[in-house]
């Protein structure tokens, strides 16, 4: 990494919603988000220089169309999907953009408008770009559908198989991740659920129900990012929160050397992406105040304790048991109600991610506050993971 600093000085999002439950457009979601964040950063949007937009759902340049609600000054505006870690992308390559020297100040936004049910193809006359990981999935367990539950509930069966994990740990995860969203104002469920409720909602696969799984959405996040030498010149050194570490990683041989469905479904993506982070940062899992990840469905929050680092192989289970990734444990994983419960509008859910710990870190988090992470040596982490396949996991400090 270059020994340019980056900062997050501004971030903005919207109520994640239900699709079709509210009169909007991507255009007007981005217009929410995006003002937020400059409202946030108090800069114009002139002062911007970059842009980069995600969304998985859209045609060609809704990029554009996106941030003109914000202003037309020409600047460079890219375009990015990478499934469910869009967002976290645009982030990324945001941030690859100050670190390189290449800009002052730049925007990660992302949005998605998307369709009622189970994610499907948009186009079926090509290869599917999943479908190497699911002939290698359906090898080791029997295929189902639709696609996402079926590869993270069989990885959910195979920790069990393998650890001894239980259906009612997995359950733990849902009702957690769901009170946690009641004191969550941009959540699109605000319900508590008792253990009971979550094990008998409707089966979808595997260990997994529907109280364990992450609705489709509708929502936009944004991000402003700068420079030191911006920070100084705008005075915006109280808000600021640094980037200490990042890495991205895609699938690696072993996502198929392994005979894994928990490899499959990216856990030695998020390790080596953890482990670089780790090492950028100079911290280790016990120095995390908070975490924000990417609970698509609960398996994948327990298979991703391990992946960090939090916990050794197969023991997941028991922090969740021991409440000690709740308020009073060890650390707080997804104080926003996570994927489950806050919602997952894929393009949006990297950047409401790094909003939550931008609002953890400063102590603005309101009733979701975790104390520790606003004191003076507050660290929060990030993961965000899209199948296919790339993981985002970033660090965060105070300056």
């Amino acid at each position: 990494m270059s020994s340019n600093k980056v900062y997050v000085v501004g971030v903005g999002m919207t109520k994640f919603e239900k699709p079709g439950a509210r009169d909007w457009d991507y255009p007007d979601m981005a217009r929410e988000a995006g003002t937020k964040a400059l409202e946030d950063a108090g800069l114009d949007y002139r002062e911007i220089q970059q842009a980069y937009v995600g969304y998985v759902y859209g045609e060609s340049t809704a990029g554009q169309r996106a941030v003109y609600e914000l202003g037309m000054t020409g600047l460079p505006v890219v375009n990015v999907n990478n499934n469910c870690s869009t967002g976290s992308t645009a982030l990324y390559l945001a941030t690859q953009a100050i670190r390189g020297g290449l800009a002052e100040c730049t925007l990660a936004l992302g949005f998605e408008k998307m369709q009622p049910g189970s994610l499907g193809s948009t186009y079926d006359d090509r290869e599917q770009p999943m479908m190497k990981h699911l002939l290698a999935l359906a090898e080791l367990q029997e295929f189902a559908m639709p696609p996402a539950p079926y590869m993270f509930g069989a990885a959910g069966k195979e920790h069990q198989e393998r650890y001894g994990t239980t259906n009612e740990q997995f359950a733990k995860v849902g009702v957690k991740n769901h009170r946690h969203s009641v004191n969550n104002p941009y959540a699109q469920f605000q319900d508590v659920y008792t253990l009971e409720e979550v094990l008998a909602s409707r089966q979808v696969y595997g260990p997994l129900t529907k109280l364990q799984c992450s609705p489709t959405s509708d929502g936009s996040g944004a991000v402003i990012l700068a420079s030191e030498a911006f920070v100084d010149q705008h005075g915006l050194g109280d808000q600021a929160v640094e980037i200490v570490g990042q890495s991205m990683v895609t699938d690696m041989q072993s996502t198929f050397d392994d005979k894994s469905a928990q490899s499959l479904v990216g856990k030695e993506m998020t390790r080596k992406a953890a482990r670089d982070v780790y090492e950028q940062a100079g911290i280790g899992p016990d120095d995390i105040d908070v975490i924000e990840l990417h609970d698509c469905f609960s398996a994948n929050e327990l298979l991703t304790y391990e992946a960090l680092g939090l916990c050794g192989e197969g023991e997941a289970g028991k922090l969740i048991d021991n409440d000690d990734t709740t308020y009073g444990g060890r650390w707080v994983v997804n104080p926003s109600g996570g994927l489950i419960s806050k919602g997952h509008p894929l393009g949006a859910t990297g950047l409401a991610q790094c909003s939550e710990l931008t609002w953890q870190l400063r102590g603005t988090a309101d009733a979701r506050q975790v104390e520790s992470a606003a004191g003076s040596n507050g660290v929060a982490l990030q993961h965000n993971i899209g199948l296919g396949g790339a993981v985002v996991v970033t660090a965060y400090k105070k300056p």
